[in-house]
């Protein structure tokens, strides 16, 4: 009965176990490195469920809103280091690790977060070289977008003034650092992209930290800078620095002074060039009109120039030739046909059955017209026709 009184029950256990590991100072500030296996994530809630394990021991793990916190998204298989507490869940009697935090074990989150974006950007072609749009040669109004007051755009108005002075500039200011900037940066682009004010867009900032130049590897950006309209070019930190925007935009300028260069011309240049093609142009002009001169003094110096009457009298000649030949053409072909034709006369005659009677013959013919082959076929007293060869005479059969 004594043993009954002091039993506890599973609840009151596990609540005691609960409650002994929340006082443990090791257990509520706990550093645990480990590989995850088994990960869940849930979107509404983003909380992360998995298990934290190494070669010989694991432990179930849950990040209450983890998906919202992390720069990174944690794998299967990734090794990291988590911070929190050790804690008991009455209901299952299971402890746990309670994570408030997570780190990639051995490199930072947020390169992880950054090869992860990256990664699936190129797979849905955000990358490719065939979506890039070229880069006007000589744009009259390039768009800025970076810090108002910074260097970066100092250099870019001084570069752009300096190499191309006919350009007109667009200065769009935004915020180019902290959480707010991808926002601002997504706004700018639109509104100069549907504009249409901007044959070229520059987007970018100076030099900084990995976590200052972080707002340009933002999705959201990278989607508006693959949408727009307008060539992009990028020119983000240090020719070391690279961001999502970089390869994402149609060109990737290694500084912002850099990206003032290749965005406008050099007007001393651009003279030299058009220098050069003055020349060239003078020069071809000079040698068609020396060759079409050549070409009307040897054409003025053709007989039929110097004396047109020569050539009319050439053409008369050639004219009565073609006559005389055309007559003679013309009088063999019709005697040619006369003969043929008496030919055929001739036949037709010998072949006509009346031509005997040129040599004393004669044709009876009976009263229906037909001629008469018999005897047989004159009765006595039967009336005919005898054809001769001047004419018809009246008979009868006796």
């Amino acid at each position: 009965m004594n043993a009954e009184r002091r039993a506890l029950t599973v609840e009151q256990l596990n609540t005691y176990i609960k409650d002994y590991l929340a006082t443990a100072p090791l257990l509520n500030g706990v550093y645990v490195k480990g590989e995850i296996s088994n990960i869940r994530v849930y979107g509404g809630s983003g909380h992360i469920y998995f298990t934290l394990k190494d070669e010989n021991s694991a432990i179930p793990a849950t990040m209450f809103g983890g998906a919202g916190k992390l720069k990174f998204k944690p794998e299967n298989g990734m090794k990291v280091l988590c911070t929190g507490r050790v804690a008991v869940f009455v209901r299952d009697g299971q402890y746990r690790l309670y994570a408030d935090s997570m780190e990639p074990d051995g490199i930072g989150s947020l390169y992880i977060a950054f090869e992860q974006l990256k990664q699936k950007l190129a797979e849905q072609g955000l990358f490719a070289q065939e979506h890039k749009k070229k880069i006007p040669k000589i744009p009259f109004s390039v768009g800025i977008i970076t810090a108002p007051g910074g260097a970066a755009v100092r250099d870019m108005i001084n570069v752009t003034r300096r190499r191309f002075p006919a350009a007109r500039l667009y200065l769009y200011p935004s915020l180019v650092q902290g959480p707010n900037a991808p926002q601002q940066l997504i706004q700018a682009l639109k509104a100069l992209d549907e504009s249409k004010l901007c044959d070229v867009i520059i987007i970018g900032r100076g030099g900084g930290s990995a976590e200052d130049l972080w707002c340009f590897n933002d999705e959201a950006l990278a989607h508006a800078v693959y949408n727009c309209n307008t060539p992009i070019i990028s020119a983000v930190g240090h020719e070391t620095d690279f961001t999502i925007c970089d390869f994402v935009a149609d060109l990737r300028a290694p500084t912002p002074s850099a990206a003032a260069e290749l965005a406008v011309p050099d007007v001393r240049e651009l003279k030299k060039q058009f220098g050069n093609v003055e020349k060239r142009m003078s020069s071809l002009l000079t040698a068609r009109t020396d060759y079409l001169r050549q070409r009307l003094v040897s054409l003025s110096q053709r007989p039929v120039l110097q004396s047109p009457e020569r050539y009319f009298d050439d053409r008369r000649m050639a004219l009565a030739r073609e006559e005389e030949r055309l007559f003679s053409v013309i009088g063999a072909k019709l005697e040619r046909e006369r003969l043929l034709l008496n030919t055929k006369n001739e036949k037709l005659k010998s072949l006509n059955p009346l031509s005997v009677l040129g040599r004393g013959f004669s044709v009876a013919f009976g009263e229906d017209g037909k001629a008469i082959k018999s005897v047989g076929e004159l009765p006595a007293g039967t009336e005919f026709e005898l054809l001769l060869s001047d004419g018809r005479v009246k008979a009868e059969a006796k």
